[in-house]
Parts: structure tokens; C-alpha cells; sequence
């Protein structure tokens, strides 16, 4: 087996339409699909190469221990200001590394999600 690429992130949802209202009314993401199918709902937000997913679905459950998505933003303070307009807090950062800038936040069922930008040269 050859791996080539990550094909998808999916963060399992209890509330799709309240999910929905964070990641793009507070993310600004646009959806590339929805689609419901059997008990399952699943939404997707193509992000450059890369697809972030929403899964509502059996035996999908949000953890804020699991894994983490960061998405990369083309101005860090503006991105930090417009969460903090949103009401959200930080659960780690806002904090400058050699090589990025970084801040996470949780989405309404406690997912951790980033926002990160690399720092020039680090492309």
C-alpha cells in the first residue's frame, strides 16, 4: 500500500445544524457537500487540496481528546480577534513558535480545532 494523500478529517457532530452554524458562520467555511443517507448526515468544506467533514452518524462520538484539525489563516490577529468577537475561548494559545502562530478553540461539541499560520520561510 501507498499512501499519497489525507483524503479527509471528519469531526463526528451530535447537532448538525449547530455544528453548521460554527463552522461557517463563525469559520466562514463554504460546503462542498451534504448529503443524508440512513441515520447519517454528512457535510463537507473543501479547504484548499485538503476536506474537512462533519459526521453525524452511530458510533461517531466528539471527543476533545481526540484528534485535532488546524486550518491555516492568511492573517492570525485578525482570526484570533473575529473568535474572540464570537464569544469563544481559547483552550490553548494564542502562542508564537519559531516557526508558526498558533490558537485553538472548540467547536459546540468540544472538538478541538486550530488556526495556525506559518511564519515566512516556513511554507
Amino acid at each position: 500500500m501507498k499512501i499519497t494523500e489525507i483524503a479527509f478529517s471528519v469531526y463526528p457532530v451530535t447537532d448538525m445544524a449547530r455544528a453548521r452554524k460554527f463552522y461557517e458562520g463563525v469559520l466562514g467555511l463554504e460546503v462542498t457537500m451534504d448529503h443524508e443517507m440512513d441515520g447519517v448526515h454528512w457535510v463537507e468544506y473543501n479547504i484548499g487540496a485538503a476536506t474537512l467533514a462533519l459526521g453525524l452518524a452511530p458510533g461517531m462520538n466528539p471527543s476533545s481528546d481526540g484528534c485535532s484539525v488546524s486550518l491555516e489563516v492568511d492573517d492570525f490577529a485578525k482570526a484570533v480577534a473575529e473568535l474572540n468577537d464570537a464569544g469563544l475561548e481559547f483552550s490553548f494559545g494564542p502562542i508564537e513558535t519559531p516557526v508558526c502562530h498558533m490558537a485553538f478553540v472548540k467547536d459546540p461539541d468540544g472538538n478541538s480545532v486550530g488556526i495556525h499560520k506559518r511564519k515566512p520561510g516556513h511554507e
